[in-house]
């Protein structure tokens, strides 16, 4: 865990008080996935401001467990503690929860259960905006010229056709492979956030028995309809 100066609940005080409470509603969390994600979020972030949890692997499956098995839980109790949430909302200590994962099977994963856990014992952190999906892009490609970052096949073709020449294209298989530098520009005023939101008709609960309970005929159904195919065109 490598904490920023500036908390979310933190008293403001003296005569920077609003500079110090817009810090306070900037401060960030990144929970990634292993050393190498984190260590270029390390380098990259904003001391002030942005706080890193670095996950050892797969979290736990938590649904349908109890929340003192979840206590009992060592990685989950330590993030428990890292947002300050043991005991309530009040003390939340950033603003704002990013998960930082790889844009991959196992990345997908990670996030899916990371969502579990927040919608199963804390709602209301979702409900009330505090959770994101830190999106960074899939592909660069560059010449002499120019670098542009690319977040899906479709800007990939274009970025090509507009350099030209066959520029060089580098596909980011992980967080890690993205140097300290570049990092910098994906989580500073450049940064994008998918926000998970809850519609106010939600039912979690049935939420969560639908995508993470038992398998079940329509689940199946639901993800053969909505599964898509990402082909990797030739350059």
């Amino acid at each position: 865990m490598r904490d920023c100066r500036f908390h979310y609940n933190d008293e403001a005080a003296g005569k920077d008080r609003d500079k110090i409470a817009e810090k306070q509603k900037e401060s960030t969390i990144f929970i990634t996935e292993g050393d190498s994600a984190s260590g270029s979020i390390t380098k990259a972030r904003n001391v002030e401001t942005q706080a890193v949890f670095s996950l050892r692997g797969k979290p736990l499956n938590c649904f349908g467990l109890t929340k003192k098995i979840v206590y009992e839980n060592e990685e989950f109790n330590l993030l428990q503690h890292a947002l300050n949430i043991e005991e309530g909302y009040e003390g939340l200590r950033y603003n704002n929860i990013v998960f930082a994962t790889d844009a991959d099977v196992d990345g997908m994963h990670i996030r899916l259960l990371l969502m579990t856990f927040f919608l199963q014992f804390f709602p209301d952190l979702v409900k009330n905006g505090h959770v994101y999906i830190l999106q960074t892009p899939l592909f660069r490609v560059r010449n002499k010229q120019e670098t542009i970052y690319c977040y899906d096949e479709k800007e990939k073709q274009a970025a090509i056709k507009k350099l030209g020449s066959k520029p060089e294209i580098t596909r980011f298989k992980g967080l890690g492979e993205i140097s300290p530098d570049e990092f910098a520009r994906f989580i500073g005023r450049e940064m994008k956030l998918d926000p998970v939101l809850l519609l106010p008709e939600t039912h979690v609960q049935q939420l969560l028995d639908y995508y993470m309970g038992k398998n079940s005929p329509q689940r199946q159904e639901f993800i053969i309809d909505n599964l898509k195919v990402e082909i990797d065109l030739a350059e």
